[in-house]
């Protein structure tokens, strides 16, 4: 019997008035991460991955749509209600350094997520923090510190504690390791897996580094301009990739084979991602995708299923066909 998600995402969408303009940074999105799994996120910079991480948690106001979590829709809660359950969704930062209070100790940064939540009494809280420090690998005779004396890498670590201190079950990883040395990646990508092993943790990891999402994830969805375009098991996306951009982005990643030749042909894209703030009419890749079609420009195309949980938003593929490639 399959798992019932932890978090269900339908027809979400954020918008951000600008100027007599509107950005589209979510637009119509929906997903769902099961518990204890890590469900990666990719996609070049500015397509909304941060935007739609900070919205489910509700850190945005959802434009349109709904995110359910553990059974609850949060859009429905009382300010009360949100403040219980958003100790069990947490979220780590790309920039440690700033997502740290500077003026604050090593050990408090840590602590004040407890003290806010009113979890134990203060000698308790200071005895977890300790516990916190000594198992994410830095050791609790770093409490007293302050995040400047501290490497980045140590930094990131403070900041994984931080989000594990109220027990979650969900934890954002928005872009964790992209400021990190590739030996130091290397280190928290490991303590996120043994922690999500401990914990039974569920991870969305939003990246733009492919080899590191294949890794660590179980499902995969890949955004552009704010719309999800492909989305399936690691394996579907990775060794069938159908999407035009999802073959793109592959391809740029060097893979080689035993034969030492590239395995997939180079794909260039033309041009710059179009702007949010006018973006094009129908499929948003069609200006830069070679394979484009005359109606690719007049709608969007709808997730349509092709085999097992792979999932693909494309003109190429119609339920005519089967969800076989046209030809036409």
């Amino acid at each position: 019997m399959a798992a019932e998600p932890l978090v269900q995402v339908h027809h979400l969408k954020k918008h951000f008035p600008q100027g007599r303009g509107m950005v589209k940074a979510v637009d119509d999105v929906s997903l769902n991460i099961l518990p204890g799994e890590t469900f990666g996120l990719v996609g070049e910079s500015g397509c909304g991955k941060s935007t739609l991480g900070r919205t489910i948690l509700g850190l945005y106001e959802a434009t349109a749509g709904k995110v359910i979590f553990a059974g609850r829709e949060l859009g429905v809660l009382s300010g009360g209600e949100m403040s219980r359950l958003r100790t069990q969704m947490q979220i780590i930062f790309q920039d440690p350094a700033s997502s740290l209070n500077p003026l604050m100790t090593t050990g408090v940064n840590i602590q004040e997520a407890l003290a806010i939540h009113r979890v134990g009494s203060s000698s308790t809280q200071r005895a977890e923090v300790e516990r916190l420090l000594d198992e994410v690998g830095i050791g609790r005779q770093f409490q007293g510190t302050f995040p400047y004396e501290l490497s980045v890498g140590q930094q990131q670590r403070v900041a994984v504690a931080r989000a594990l201190a109220l027990k979650p079950k969900f934890i954002v990883c928005d872009e964790p390791v992209s400021s990190l040395d590739l030996s130091v990646q290397g280190q928290i990508i490991n303590l996120l897996l043994n922690l999500q092993k401990e914990y039974g943790l569920a991870y969305l990891f939003i990246s733009h580094d492919l080899r590191v999402v294949q890794f660590l994830s179980h499902h995969i969805a890949v955004m552009y301009l704010g719309h999800i375009v492909e989305s399936g098991t690691t394996e579907e996306v990775y060794e069938h990739p159908l999407h035009p951009y999802t073959q793109a982005l592959l391809s740029a990643v060097p893979e080689i084979t035993a034969e030492g030749t590239q395995r997939r042909q180079r794909i260039v894209l033309s041009g710059e991602p179009p702007s949010p703030l006018n973006p094009p009419s129908g499929c948003p890749f069609h200006p830069r995708c070679e394979r484009r079609k005359e109606n690719c420009s007049k709608a969007m195309p709808e997730l349509l299923r092709i085999s097992g949980e792979h999932e693909v938003a494309c003109i190429l593929y119609t339920p005519e066909s089967g969800g076989a490639e046209s030809k036409e």
